[in-house]
């Protein structure tokens, strides 16, 4: 789906990233930690294209971003990021309805109405619909950017990739799982998306692929259980912790500040 090779990032020579080997495949759900200023955010940018970056670096099914026009992007793409414009005079419907925007040229169509309604179901925000979207909350405002970036994905192609940048900020723990779920969902179907998450424990248990960086470095890469140990999480975090299994699904749960070989 999408690989980079030595990738590497500056900025003001400051590094940000260094040497960054990476790949997705088709229906995987790549999560990217790591603690505050690894770098996380500014290599789903350059993965997503929205950056300046090394053209010879990074190939999108199989293609460098020059070989393809925007438009083709749009309906293959689409990237969610944790700064969102807070001051737009629009209903909810309309901030959704922009995911469209590559599907249409003067008007919608009654397809794009009915993904437009599908997508607000399933981030539980339909109900505000016909509400002004500088008059929700923090949080709703959050699953109705969730809604649009899904919505501009909802088409025939095969092999669709989306990104989130820190998708569950200022949400609550029910719609943290049903928006992780969702694209849990929507890599299932042949996609596949890529999320910058802090939260170990839902990386733990959503997750495909775990990306731990630090320091604009791989830490680790692979499968949760693989990156999710006790020396590695402490050596990362330089903070204690004791790993478990998660009585439910049997993933790695994370728990710090309890001493290695305390028993819970």
């Amino acid at each position: 789906m999408i690989k980079a090779q030595n990738l590497s990032f500056a900025h003001r020579k400051f590094r940000i990233l260094d040497q960054i080997d990476m790949s997705v495949g088709n229906q995987e759900l790549l999560v990217i930690v790591g603690p505050n200023g690894a770098g996380k955010s500014t290599l789903l940018s350059l993965l997503a294209n929205e950056a300046e970056k090394n053209e010879q670096t990074i190939w999108f099914k199989n293609k460098r971003f020059s070989e393809w026009s925007s438009k083709a992007l749009a309906v293959h793409k689409a990237k969610f990021s944790q700064q969102n414009n807070t001051d737009i005079p629009l209903l909810a419907k309309d901030i959704v309805l922009m995911g469209r925007y590559p599907y249409f040229n003067s008007s919608p169509g009654r397809e794009d109405l009915a993904v437009v309604a599908d997508m607000m179901k399933e981030t539980e925000v339909l109900h505000l619909a016909e509400r002004a979207y500088n008059a929700l909350s923090g949080g709703e405002k959050q699953r109705v950017h969730l809604a649009r970036v899904l919505a501009q994905l909802q088409n025939d192609i095969e092999h669709k990739l989306a990104f989130f940048d820190e998708p569950l900020n200022n949400l609550d723990v029910k719609h943290q799982f049903n928006i992780l779920n969702t694209i849990q969902q929507f890599t299932k179907k042949g996609n596949s998306a890529i999320l910058v998450l802090h939260d170990l424990n839902l990386a733990a248990q959503f997750a495909d692929n775990v990306l731990l960086m630090k320091n604009g470095k791989v830490v680790a890469h692979g499968r949760p259980q693989e990156v999710f140990t006790e020396e590695i999480i402490q050596e990362t975090y330089n903070f204690p912790c004791t790993i478990c299994p998660n009585p439910i699904t049997k993933n790695p749960m994370i728990i710090f500040g309890v001493q290695r070989h305390q028993h819970l």
